[in-house]
């Protein structure tokens, strides 16, 4: 298996580029939506795996169906992003696990929604920030400074958000720290580099769980004039990037934002 950055001088396959094979992956915001997909795709491909959420016990649920479906060892943790000392402990629980981490995504996040901007609470504020940039800084930092001392470096990926490049009136303060996202992902592969490869998947609207408290019939509307896909992404329609960014196909990618949000018009 070659490091994740360092291609080997022997030809690979297309299927090769995306073995995970002996690799061990982080996903916060793991045991459902987009994470979720993303465990079960890494698992698939021969990634042991890291499942980090608030709910343990939905992290526990999964890490039971990866091991019963793939044979890969998954491991649940519980993990609130918005807290500096959980990110020390997740780092510390990977590491004395599996004794390394080749993949980190950075999946875990908040958006909720508010009537006008003057009735943003402090505290709203602080928990969006803390939750969406805050957290993921931190990890990234202890995990990628590891990543970076070792000999096969490793991966980053962030998830950001088509709100941090047009933010709709109602997630400006959401918007505004996955905007924080798309810059740290520049900043850190800058360095981490070029042991560590950093990028960023930018979502559209997806429709996972969350979806499920959506007027999906005004969504639907919406969508089929807003997007030139006209309509939102299915989960399992993150895998693709994913793996790409996880894996050796990317391995001469660093620094990249990529769009995954059905052509907003």
């Amino acid at each position: 298996m070659t490091s994740s950055n360092v291609m080997s001088d022997e030809t690979s396959g297309p299927a090769d580029l995306f073995d995970m094979t002996g690799r061990v992956a982080v996903v916060t915001g793991g045991s459902r939506g987009l994470g979720k997909e993303m465990v079960m795709a890494f698992a698939e491909r021969g990634a042991d795996v890291v499942i980090a959420s608030r709910k343990l016990e939905s992290c526990e649920q999964l890490a039971k169906e990866v091991e019963r479906t793939t044979g890969r060892n998954a491991l649940a943790v519980a993990y609130h992003a918005g807290n500096w000392d959980d990110s020390n402990r997740l780092a510390e629980v990977a590491y004395e696990q599996f004794g390394k981490v080749d993949v980190l995504v950075n999946n875990a996040g908040m958006s909720p929604l508010y009537k006008s901007i003057d009735t943003v609470t402090e505290e709203l504020y602080d928990k969006v920030l803390d939750v969406n940039l805050k957290g993921p800084f931190r990890l990234s930092a202890l995990i990628g400074t590891r990543m970076a001392a070792a000999d096969a470096g490793g991966s980053i990926i962030f998830v950001s958000s088509i709100a941090s490049q047009r933010p709709s009136p109602n997630e400006l303060v959401y918007g505004a720290a996955k905007a924080g996202i798309n810059n740290l992902t520049y900043g850190l592969s800058r360095t981490l580099g070029p042991k560590v490869r950093v990028n960023c998947i930018v979502p559209g609207p997806f429709l996972t769980d969350i979806s499920k408290a959506w007027d999906l019939d005004a969504f639907n509307e919406r969508a089929a004039q807003a997007y030139s896909l006209e309509r939102g992404g299915k989960p399992s329609e993150i895998v693709g990037a994913a793996l790409y960014l996880a894996s050796d196909a990317s391995s001469y990618t660093t620094g990249a934002l990529i769009d995954i949000n059905g052509g907003p018009r």
